[in-house]
């Protein structure tokens, strides 16, 4: 294992900053997951710690030890593609085997490695298959087992789950925190995908054209957002956001009730909502409409556990309410989060 610190590192392909001034430290051992859209610099950025790109500006130090110019070999760092990347006429054994028999490791020295790699991932019985024999989730628990084979310094994973279907990659989110936690090594993990990095992450990198826009444990992002991108970005569905007169006003949808859910004087924010849509999905209902009176109009969605019964009507207009404590406010012209209590709305 070994800390991992990016210092601000720039990387421009032509005339078009892919990655801009991004400074973050990973602590030995922790989960760091880096989100965001396609083309946020994701993925560039991880290039850049594995050695696959040379940063236009900056250093990636390892351990303590600047590698800025060295060889990804020469980094001590394994990296697991969306891919996989597992040689197709070679058996799980030997994918697995193939980074200790590059180095010149012997054959007992290579089997005790193999077998403990793959005991550790749960792919015993699938050494003498070849990948075209095995499921996606099977063959990345070989492709783990082969990062895991170099006793790497930082493991990167690189949308290791985007191949799997929707319950595969539950499954899957559920075995690689728990291989972690086993391992304990210090890991970098990229993804698009925000129920996978709130279940996954220690911490949480939110990137946006290039550039960080939050750093913080999931609660944090999620009851804190930085900004209104990091606001609509996490969450299903995300944060409302209503435009007001000097500033944006947001709430979760699940803070968003009908007004006979808060006890006698409670402090909260009363919104006319009239009701366009509700969907039922079995333990919640999603109810979209628009909000109306004191404030601006703007579409906005409630989510209420379907074990709460209060009717609520398409095209009726509804009494709803936000507890203060829940309400987020934004700078207007640059989106920013205010501090608490400087706002009233």
């Amino acid at each position: 294992m070994a800390s991992l610190e990016l210092k601000g590192i720039h990387k421009v392909f032509g005339e078009q900053h892919a990655v801009e001034d991004v400074n973050l430290s990973v602590g030995d051992g922790e989960l760091l997951v880096l989100l965001g859209p396609s083309g946020c610099g994701k993925s560039t950025l991880m290039r850049i710690i594995s050695g696959l790109e040379t940063p236009t500006q900056g250093d990636v130090v390892i351990g303590g030890r600047v590698v800025t110019r060295l060889r990804p070999k020469d980094r001590n760092v394994a990296m697991v593609f969306q891919s996989y990347a597992l040689y197709p006429h070679m058996t799980i054994y030997e994918n697995i085997a193939f980074p200790l028999r590059v180095r010149g490791i012997k054959d007992k020295a290579v089997e005790d490695k193999v077998r403990w790699a793959a005991q550790l991932v749960n792919i015993e019985r699938l050494l003498d298959r070849k990948p075209r024999q095995t499921s996606g989730g099977e063959r990345q628990r070989a492709a783990l087992a082969r990062s895991l084979v170099r006793d790497p310094a930082v493991f990167l994973l690189d949308e290791p789950l985007s191949n799997l279907d929707a319950k595969m990659r539950n499954a899957a989110r559920e075995e690689l925190r728990h291989f972690q936690n086993r391992v304990n090594v210090t890991w970098v993990h990229v993804t698009h995908d925000q129920t996978e990095a709130m279940g996954l992450g220690d911490r949480i990198v939110v990137m946006d054209k290039g550039r960080v826009r939050q750093i913080g444990t999931p609660e944090e992002i999620y009851l804190h957002p930085a900004d209104t991108f990091v606001a609509t970005f996490v969450g299903t569905p995300p944060m409302n956001l209503v435009e007001m007169d000097t500033h944006t006003l947001g709430f979760r949808p699940e803070s968003f009730l009908h007004r006979e859910f808060f006890g006698a004087g409670a402090d909260v924010l009363a919104v006319s909502f009239r009701v366009q849509r509700v969907e039922y999905l079995g333990n919640e209902r999603l109810i979209y409409g628009l909000t109306e009176g004191d404030l601006p109009e703007a579409k906005v969605v409630a989510r209420i556990p379907t074990s709460l019964s209060t009717p609520v009507e398409e095209g009726r207009v509804a009494n709803f309410g936000v507890r203060r404590s829940d309400l987020a406010f934004f700078d207007k012209s640059t989106g920013l989060a205010k501090a608490a209590g400087t706002h009233r709305a």
